[in-house]
């Protein structure tokens, strides 16, 4: 199902292209537009970023004209679902088209495995490569790519402007030695200086070559402008590890201090709160085992978060607004792919709970557009219904390229949705959690529409274990949910126990089986 997206405008002086215009620097003109028979493509992936975290997608505080520009300018899907919700397993989906079941990522300190050479040569970026593009790297990295002794090298060696740390980056970035050459300590904007840096490495960004840290320095190459160019910047923010300093700099911009302390009677809270019981039994899952810094249990901690995350996103709005009239003015915007995406969501407060993993909406949903000068009017402004997922991402991006997909990959490309075409496509949405750390459960999940089912193992022995066979292999689950999904968007009444719904749940437990058997493979 299709429908048009009304273009949103806000009036907000932070934001406004006007401020952004006068904070852009003019570039030098020292590259010329090159002209390319395949678009640039750049990825920029988000960290911890709801769904709803947007003007467009109902936010009651926080301001993203930009992003809603480019979903009234592109394609936005309303149910876009991140299958492994939680950093590291989330990434490797990404890299691999696959879902975790197959891929058996993980973390690598739980799972001991990791993306081999063959597998990342197959990711969306190295196939462009391959292709012949100009490939870059920025921000977050948070996968394992070859053996764990080769730190990332081979990825380093191979993307050819690779600027990246392994694991959280913190607010402050020149804290690294991976940052240290740059000009902006606060992650949004240092990470944009190198993003102008890899997009056009004129003579003004010669400092950022010249005193980048012998760690990442060899991978840092200039690029060929006779090449399209293909870049995933990846983000940190508004995961809770990086707010925590947001501000703490005379040199950070003065929005990280105090944009919305203006209006925090406005941000919303889960009805109920704080006196939300965890609808988990204790061997599933118990509060107190939980990262610090995702508790939500006392209110004005959770709206100090509540508001240091909406900065952050506006950050990364205005971002994302001066990384589009860069390309204009270089000449490239009427040929570059812009997707932005988020790599999960995040409960804050809702049953009881914070933090990732759980397969509630709150966590696998998350805000998907793809924009492309190749789409027709009638496709710009559109939102595609159906349910789509991360690793529909890669094999997207390779046919707006026009390279083959790679046959390993389990998504599928969504052009057929964008275009209209009558296409079989999945009624239901498969979600997992393998991760045994930080006190999470294991979970499995099938999620259609109208219905929600999840099934959770007991946590007894498997702490610390990476068991991707344990429930195809026959072990029961120790906790169903069942939600009427279309009835009880915010998942309240578990229906598992209900004796009316026993053949509804009957019919989710069999699919749920069948589809971990079938994406193992």
């Amino acid at each position: 199902m299709h429908k048009p997206l009304l273009p949103i405008f806000v009036s907000f002086a932070v934001v406004s292209f006007a401020l952004l215009a006068g904070s852009l620097h003019a570039a030098e003109h020292d590259l010329a537009p090159v002209s390319s028979t395949r678009p640039n493509v750049i990825f920029v992936k988000t960290d911890d970023q709801r769904l709803d975290s947007l003007s467009m997608t109902g936010h009651p505080v926080t301001q993203t004209p930009n992003i809603d520009q480019l979903a009234a300018d592109g394609v936005f899907f309303s149910h876009a679902f991140i299958t492994s919700p939680i950093c590291g397993p989330s990434r490797a989906n990404y890299f691999t088209g696959q879902w975790e079941r197959k891929n058996r990522q993980g973390f690598y300190h739980v799972s001991k495995n990791h993306i081999s050479h063959e597998l990342f040569d197959n990711s969306w970026i190295m196939q462009l490569k391959a292709a012949g593009y100009f490939t870059g790297y920025i921000g977050k990295h948070h996968a394992t790519i070859g053996p764990a002794k080769e730190r990332n090298r081979y990825m380093k060696e191979n993307v050819d402007f690779c600027y990246m740390k392994g694991g959280h980056l913190g607010f402050d970035l020149m804290k690294w030695n991976e940052f240290k050459n740059l000009r902006h300590s606060s992650q949004i904007e240092g990470l944009y200086e190198a993003t102008e840096a890899f997009m056009r490495p004129g003579k003004d960004k010669d400092y950022f070559f010249d005193n980048a840290h012998q760690s990442v320095s060899d991978f840092l190459h200039r690029r060929d402008q006779s090449k399209p160019f293909a870049l995933s910047l990846n983000l940190n923010l508004p995961h809770a590890s990086s707010i925590g300093g947001m501000g703490a700099k005379d040199t950070d911009p003065e929005m990280y201090r105090t944009l919305y302390n203006d209006v925090q009677d406005n941000f919303v809270f889960p009805d109920g709160y704080p006196n939300i019981k965890v609808p988990l039994p204790d061997q599933v899952f118990r509060q107190n085992e939980l990262m610090g810094y995702y508790r939500t249990s006392h209110p004005a901690s959770l709206l100090s978060k509540k508001t240091k995350m909406a900065r952050a996103v506006t950050a990364i709005d205005m971002m994302l607004g001066k990384l589009r009239m860069q390309l204009d003015e270089m000449g490239i915007a009427d040929n570059t792919i812009i997707v932005f995406a988020s790599d999960h969501g995040l409960l804050l407060g809702e049953h009881g709970l914070g933090g990732k993993t759980f397969l509630y909406d709150e966590c696998v949903r998350i805000p998907m557009i793809i924009y492309s000068p190749s789409f027709s009017e009638q496709q710009r402004g559109m939102t595609v219904d159906e349910l789509v997922v991360g690793q529909d991402l890669p094999a997207t991006i390779l046919e707006l390229c026009d390279v083959v997909v790679p046959d390993t990959y389990q998504g599928q490309s969504m052009m057929p949705l964008i275009e209209g075409k009558p296409i079989q496509w999945r009624k239901e949405v498969f979600c997992e959690n393998l991760f045994t750390d930080q006190g999470y459960p294991r979970m499995e999940s099938v999620r259609s529409n109208e219905w929600k089912y999840i099934r959770y193992f007991s946590k007894e022995n498997d702490r610390m274990k990476y068991l991707p066979d344990a429930s195809i292999q026959g072990e029961q689950p120790v906790f169903e949910e069942l939600f009427n999904i279309a009835n009880d968007p915010k998942e309240q009444v578990n229906l598992a126990s209900n004796p009316e719904y026993d053949e509804v749940l009957a019919r989710y437990r069999n699919r749920c089986q069948e589809l971990v058997t079938e994406l193992a493979k």
